[in-house]
């Protein structure tokens, strides 16, 4: 079934248009590829529209805590939910500590590239340890891979413009609860709860069983990944791209992309 309506529909929804020219977006275009973690994810719930309630839950979550350390970073004083604030203060004071500087000009800064036509939104360049780069800040459990495909593109489309560009980093941030009697931690994100449960248990921690964990007070996590070889990692998103328009050709030959 087509999931379109019209071709408006599929050209507000899969990109931007720039000075008159339409490009796919790069978010989109990574969605393409296969991610089994999402499958199993799915496959944990009632239903499909279960799943995309709490993926549209955490989406706004994600764009709140994307919001308020945007904000933050260029002096800001922003009004943040209780249910984030944990993973923002957490995440603003790692930020402060390792002294990480961005550039106001380049916050959600819109990116092209005329060669490969697609375009995209960075979340913030910034100098960190003495090297300007990419950073894209993500509110997921850990970091995956498949984020060096997205950040790639936003480099490739940078780095002729930008000659002191050097390097990428993705800045992840979470909240979550411990278990004080068996180390389990607890993660609430778009509504619903995630319990996971170390192995082995840690030294002096006990088997809490089911619904007899005693958790913490909600606390943020901060972890920063720097990707500086991105090349390789273009090429792979170009072969994405690819297989996206292969995907949706009908369409994109009926806006004039194809």
């Amino acid at each position: 079934m087509d999931r379109f309506k019209s071709a408006e529909e599929f050209k507000e929804t899969c990109g931007y248009d720039i000075e008159g020219r339409w490009y796919p977006r790069v978010t989109k275009i990574v969605e393409i590829k296969a991610k089994p973690a999402l499958y199993r994810y799915y496959g944990e719930l009632t239903s499909f529209n279960e799943g995309e309630k709490i993926k549209e839950e955490s989406a706004k979550e994600g764009t709140a805590v994307h919001e308020a350390l945007q904000a933050l970073m260029i002096g800001g004083s922003p009004n943040i939910a209780p249910e984030i604030l944990p993973a923002v203060t957490t995440a603003y004071k790692f930020i402060k500590e390792r002294n990480i500087k961005v550039d106001r000009k380049y916050i959600e800064y819109r990116i092209r590239n005329d060669t490969h036509r697609y375009a995209g939104t960075i979340d913030a360049l910034a100098l960190i340890d003495g090297k300007v780069g990419v950073l894209d800040i993500k509110t997921s459990q850990a970091i995956y891979r498949d984020y060096c495909l997205q950040t790639s593109a936003y480099m490739d489309a940078l780095v002729g413009r930008l000659k002191n560009l050097e390097t990428r980093w993705i800045l992840r941030v979470d909240n979550l609860k411990n278990c004080l009697r068996c180390g389990s931690t607890l993660r609430q994100k778009g509504g619903r709860d995630k319990i996971k449960r170390p192995y082995p248990l840690p030294y002096g921690f006990t088997d809490c069983g089911v619904g007899n964990h005693e958790w913490s007070e909600m606390r943020g996590v901060v972890e920063l990944e720097e990707f500086p070889f991105w090349q390789n990692d273009f090429k792979a998103f170009l072969a994405a791209k690819t297989l996206w328009e292969w995907e949706n050709e009908n369409w994109l030959k009926r806006i004039g992309y194809l």
